[in-house]
């Protein structure tokens, strides 16, 4: 089999490298084609197996592998400086040993945490946890609870989204609902949801609602040139106040989890310590 010489390798790179390509050259004791070389690692055409699609043709397959070679040479010989240049008082091996360990514990842990964690998280204990961590919750930036609709201009039946959008009922909130289904860009429709002021305001026009002034235009109609907006605002929290449960519920949550995940690991390790310790398995000299 020829294999293609790599291109931009100049001669003194080359050389540093002592890269050799092993045309049609086996190895005795595999019988594996050696198609590249860097000093004394070699890469073999074995290697290269499951990297060509079912329906690579040769062009494609040749420049799949062209390429692989190409990266494997530069990553080795790289490997190889770094290894030449290790600092004497660096304990490879000490290092590599740490980080199987490690890989080895995590990959326990993660196991344990499936069998053993507990995830569903009543009302109750979110409340609990929420009541005796709030202080940790102050807002950054303004929230609102607000409806919001956008819509194209000319707007599709107008009138119709007029009346909806001036009555309360629970009759024309559902007509709404579907209005905005079919023919709105965006609506936020659900009276108990918290927003980011800033996330609202990016949807308007650069300007028309902030901070300064998003309590004098509680409630307002505007269109520029493609859409027209629909704001009316509900109640909003100003920044660095605490931010209501339902806004952080999820980063609540979540932090929940975590004290249970370790938990659930410090509980295990004392298992294994105290087994091991009563099997006389464990000795301090």
């Amino acid at each position: 089999m020829r294999i293609l010489p790599l291109i931009f390798l100049s001669t003194a790179t080359a050389a540093l490298l002592s890269l050799t390509f092993a045309c049609g050259k086996s190895d005795p004791n595999a019988g594996d084609t050696v198609l590249a070389q860097v000093h004394k690692k070699t890469l073999r055409l074995s290697e290269l197996e499951g990297m060509f699609p079912e329906d690579a043709t040769t062009d494609d397959s040749l420049i799949i592998r062209q390429a692989f070679i190409r990266r494997w040479i530069r990553e080795t010989a790289l490997e190889y400086e770094a290894e030449r240049n290790l600092p004497p008082d660096l304990n490879i091996d000490r290092l590599v040993r740490d980080y199987r360990s490690s890989l080895v514990s995590s990959h326990y842990e993660e196991v344990l945490i499936s069998i053993r964690l507990d995830s569903s998280i009543s009302q109750e204990e979110l409340l609990a946890y929420y009541e005796s961590s709030k202080g940790q919750y102050l807002l950054e930036k303004p929230i609102v609870r607000c409806l919001f609709i956008r819509v194209p201009y000319p707007t599709p039946e107008e009138d119709t989204l007029q009346q909806l959008w001036n009555n309360g009922k629970i009759t024309d909130t559902m007509a709404l609902e579907n209005y905005c289904e079919r023919l709105s860009e965006m609506a936020l429709l659900r009276p108990e949801a918290w927003y980011s002021l800033d996330d609202i305001a990016q949807q308007l026009p650069k300007g028309t609602l902030t901070a300064a002034n998003v309590n004098s235009k509680r409630e307002f109609s505007q269109q520029d040139g493609s859409n027209r907006y629909y704001f009316r605002l509900l109640e909003m929290k100003p920044r660095l106040e605490i931010a209501p449960l339902s806004y952080v519920e999820e980063q609540a949550r979540k932090v929940i989890l975590h004290g249970r995940k370790a938990k659930v690991i410090n509980e295990a390790r004392e298992e294994i310590f105290e087994r091991e310790l009563r099997s006389k398995n464990i000795k301090i000299f």
